[in-house]
């Protein structure tokens, strides 16, 4: 397989998988997380899907600079292992605050999954650098995500 077909595959891949969570996200977005107390720090509605597109554009990317390079294959898989991993907490916690509508749950989740894209960073960092810098909006992204969660659980608890 070309390097070229590997990119449109890893990016594709990625932006549709990261969008499967929009289908527990979307139908609560007019009714249930409407109706949250919220921050008035808190992004309009509409500037999350474009975000996270963006976000998902720069995972498919990084995670095709780790399959087209050549490197130890254990560092390699380790690193693509732990991509996919980050990838599950990422779509489970759409589910988790979305579709069970439990903040609580979700912000447990989502600090693991902080932790799975910092070891996701340093994993992809052995393997290939700028694969690694192109996960530092993600990182930061989910940061401040688990802030706004976090604040929401509180402030609906």
């Amino acid at each position: 397989m070309n390097n070229t077909t590997k990119l449109i595959l890893s990016v594709v891949c990625t932006v549709a998988l990261g969008l499967a969570g929009g289908l527990f996200t979307a139908p609560e977005i007019q009714g249930w997380f409407s109706q949250l107390a919220k921050p008035s720090w808190n992004p309009p509605n509409w500037l999350f899907a474009p975000v996270w597109t963006a976000l998902y554009v720069l995972m498919g990317i990084a995670f095709f600079l780790i399959w087209k390079t050549k490197s130890v294959a254990y560092t390699k898989q380790w690193a693509i292992i732990i991509f996919i991993a980050q990838f599950a907490l990422n779509l489970a916690w759409s589910y988790i605050f979305f579709k069970e509508h439990q903040p609580g749950w979700a912000f447990v989740d989502i600090v693991v999954l902080w932790l799975a894209i910092l070891c996701t960073i340093i994993g992809f960092s052995r393997v290939h650098k700028l694969a690694a810098w192109l996960l530092v909006p993600y990182i930061s992204w989910v940061s401040f995500a688990a802030l706004l969660n976090y604040t929401i659980w509180q402030l609906n608890a």
